[in-house]
């Protein structure tokens, strides 16, 4: 408890530099292990709080995750140098490296998500011609693998043309069937183009 409450100290200092800072706090957090379960999640999700919280992001969203899993054998050999060997400035240099390459990964992905939006409203009013398209595409992108009902739920669009802007869609291509609905299991459609972007990972 002792060392976790020197951390906490620690967070609510202000260093010179809030990344460097950062890079400290992560490390400490994994180093110290305060649970029995869960420490690499929580720690991961210090990292956008603590970068909202030093007034470094408008939100705390920032995904590193990506990073630190296509590196994990190099994430964890720093952390044990840390430990072993006292060696802070290699883990500095490569938590440093992780928040640039994740940073650009990240914008690239928001970019292609913007442009992709702007290409749907395009599309599907040509493909619906329905006055509910904006509504269809906005629930789209808050909610890309879906049941019919809560697509029909969470857009507000009535039940009849809901069904057929999902079908028009999904003829043309727009949506694809996850799973076809068989006795009580619903159909699962899912926005494809979205979804790949999601998971696109520059490794």
């Amino acid at each position: 408890m002792d060392t976790l409450t020197n951390w906490e100290n620690y967070l609510h200092t202000d260093e010179k530099d809030p990344l460097v800072q950062l890079a400290v706090l992560k490390a400490q957090f994994e180093l110290i292990h305060p649970f029995r379960d869960g420490n690499g999640r929580i720690g991961r999700m210090l990292v956008p709080i603590i970068l909202y919280n030093k007034g470094i992001l408008s939100t705390p969203m920032f995904y590193i995750s990506s990073y630190l899993e296509h590196h994990r054998a190099e994430y964890y050999n720093r952390l044990l140098a840390v430990s072993r060997d006292d060696d802070w400035d290699g883990w500095i240099a490569f938590f440093l490296q992780a928040l640039i390459e994740q940073a650009t990964e990240n914008n690239q992905k928001a970019t292609a998500i913007i442009g992709l939006y702007e290409e749907m409203k395009q599309h599907v009013p040509e493909v619906t011609h329905s006055q509910y398209a904006i509504k269809a595409i906005d629930t789209l992108f808050s909610r890309p693998i879906f049941k019919t009902a809560d697509f029909i739920a969470e857009s507000g669009i009535p039940k009849q043309s809901a069904h057929r802007i999902l079908c028009e869609l999904t003829d043309g291509n727009v949506l694809m069937v996850t799973r076809e609905g068989k006795g009580k299991s619903p159909t699962i459609l899912r926005f494809s183009r979205l979804i790949a972007i999601t998971e696109t990972s520059s490794g």
